[in-house]
């Protein structure tokens, strides 16, 4: 079993920048794949960035390719969201995923904000 714990969010300028943090507790961290997940007002939650156990491998959803960033410290038990150049469309709810084989486990998300 992990815990996770997401923060970092917050109200941003449109073309400014954030970073999310997803802390993990509990069970082996490195032996989980770590995705970052959200849902905007009126949507359906949709994957934003997944990433592999070791950091080897990252997949992106077409909307943030080249803006965001999905990156992993083991060491630090803690998965981040580099989020550049955000537009009023990235606000949402961001959720922090961990999977292992069938089990996963959400954590409670944090609000970002992209206004004027």
């Amino acid at each position: 079993q992990v815990q996770l714990v997401e923060s970092g969010g917050g109200l941003v300028q449109p073309g400014g920048s954030l970073r999310l943090s997803c802390a993990a507790s509990g069970s082996t961290f490195s032996s989980y794949f770590m995705s970052w997940y959200r849902q905007g007002p009126g949507k359906e939650r949709e994957l934003v960035a997944a990433i592999t156990t070791n950091g080897a491998i990252t997949t992106y959803a077409d909307s943030v390719k080249g803006r965001f960033t999905i990156s992993r410290d083991n060491a630090k038990k803690t998965v981040y969201l580099q989020m550049n150049n955000l537009k009023s469309e990235d606000t949402a709810v961001y959720y922090c995923k961990a999977v292992r084989n069938f089990d996963y486990y959400w954590g409670q998300g944090t609000q970002v904000t992209v206004s004027s």
